[in-house]
């Protein structure tokens, strides 16, 4: 799954891959704006990513797409 997290006076929105769920990243965002803290995602590497809720502009959660590559015909 996609995350896009956008962040206050950034010129670019962080972008990482999840194997998380839809409604576990949503539950994740939710506590950490609830708590006025750091909002914490691992991506699919195990990299992290740590946000502060006070930066962030929003949080986009989509379905990864497959995306053709190569050479294709339509």
């Amino acid at each position: 799954m996609e995350v896009k997290i956008g962040v206050q006076y950034a010129a670019r929105e962080l972008v990482l891959e999840s194997a998380q769920t839809p409604a576990e990243v949503e539950q994740l965002v939710t506590e950490a704006m609830a708590k006025e803290s750091v909002l914490t995602l691992t991506d699919e590497k195990g990299r992290k990513v740590i946000v502060p809720t006070a930066k962030l502009a929003y949080v986009e959660i989509a379905e990864s797409s497959n995306r053709p590559f190569g050479f294709t015909t339509r």
